[in-house]
């Protein structure tokens, strides 16, 4: 529609391309939960980044201040909710420094399983949910939720749940494995590998994925160690770093596996990174099956138990990099002080400036690659 112009001037290249400011969230589907990018764009190009956070915040750490040590497990399911064994852990791992508790091995071989179970049932979910971002296709979801599924029906084998699982507790685990457990853990290692292969021919050389994900989003290996990154999004900027390797836990110094890296940064890189790790979680189960010893599953502990004045502080390698807590015992039935050092959180600090030059669309690809679950960003 024509419309009056007063002075007889024609629009400039500059009015065509003043700068806006638009809203990306917190109620948008590809920012993978309650998280607000606030975009200054010129044209479809961002030149500005602003990250809001906390419309999910829930006080967790406040919270266990309130419960006992046993009772504030069930809290850690609800950080990182795609991973709600790897929260367990590194939660009772502190607990226990602190009561000086002796973890049975069987217990230790039970923790690593279910563990490298959650970590492929999180990446298949990030993997899905990345295709789905990129614009690909819908398939590659549907494919890796199937597989996720089957790791989701063995744990309700095992506890009776499927997402927030409470099995991993101070002293052990809550339940010995079921005898149908080892049966439908086998099948699944074994036809892992083949369903990997198909999540890549589905993506690895798709030309859409490929020209929507190489040289994206790049973190370069300075920057992600200034940043402090870990997991994927570190070793997808090149440096070698997982904790189960390079500050042993539990038993991880018993199984051969790699610790996966590529060295581009982009959001093609932390997508290989996630894919690998698959297949060396599979490793690791199929090797902690074969060893895997008699004896008992939990080490007498009371559910009320009083650790003496102290500090711990553990830390593990999660899905999203490394998860840690730090806690502070004052001789009572609850902790007097829980931190969280959330993977997801500081692996969003150099979001900002990843975004910076690339446009709206590349924005939902370069978050969706980072792999965030804002439970654990706010916490």
């Amino acid at each position: 529609m024509l419309t009056d112009n007063p002075t007889g001037n024609l629009p400039t290249l500059e009015d065509e391309t003043e700068q806006i400011v638009m809203n990306m969230g917190p109620q948008h589907p590809s920012t993978h939960g309650v998280f607000r990018m606030i975009l200054t764009l010129s044209g479809e190009t961002i030149v500005k980044a602003d990250l809001e956070m906390g419309y999910l915040h829930r006080g967790v750490e406040k919270q266990c201040e309130e419960g006992t040590f046993v009772h504030n497990v069930t809290a850690t399911d609800r950080l990182d909710y795609l991973a709600a064994m790897s929260n367990n852990l590194a939660y009772s791992i502190a607990s226990e420094q602190l009561a000086g508790v002796e973890v049975p091995e069987r217990a230790w071989y039970i923790r690593t399983i279910v563990c490298e179970l959650q970590r492929i049932a999180s990446h298949c979910v990030a993997v899905g949910t990345f295709g789905a971002d990129v614009g690909t296709m819908f398939t590659p979801l549907q494919y890796a939720f199937r597989e996720r599924e089957m790791i989701l029906d063995m744990f309700n084998m095992i506890c009776g749940a499927r997402m927030t699982l409470n099995y991993v507790r101070p002293g052990g685990v809550s339940l010995d494995l079921p005898e149908e457990f080892m049966p439908a853990c086998r099948y699944f290692v074994d036809i892992m590998p083949a369903k990997i292969d198909e999540y890549e021919s589905l993506l690895t050389g798709n030309e859409i994925f490929t020209a929507r994900t190489k040289g994206v989003g790049v973190l370069r290996r300075d920057r992600a160690l200034d940043y402090a990154v870990s997991g994927p999004t570190l070793r997808g900027s090149g440096p070698a770093y997982d904790v189960r390797r390079d500050a042993p836990y539990g038993i991880y110094d018993r199984f051969d596996f790699n610790v996966i890296t590529e060295e581009a940064g982009d959001c093609f890189s932390r997508y290989l990174v996630r894919v690998r790790e698959m297949r060396e979680s599979v490793k690791i189960v199929k090797q902690a099956l074969d060893q895997l010893p008699d004896g008992p599953y939990f080490a007498p502990l009371s559910r009320n138990f009083r650790p003496a004045v102290g500090e711990s502080f553990s830390r593990i390698e999660s899905p999203k990099g490394e998860l840690g807590f730090y806690m502070v015992s004052d001789g009572s039935i609850a902790p007097y002080r829980c931190k969280i050092r959330a993977p997801s959180f500081i692996n969003l600090g150099p979001l900002r400036e990843m975004l910076v030059g690339h446009k709206v669309a590349d924005a939902v690809v370069i978050l969706g690659s980072i792999d965030i679950v804002l439970g654990e960003v706010d916490r």
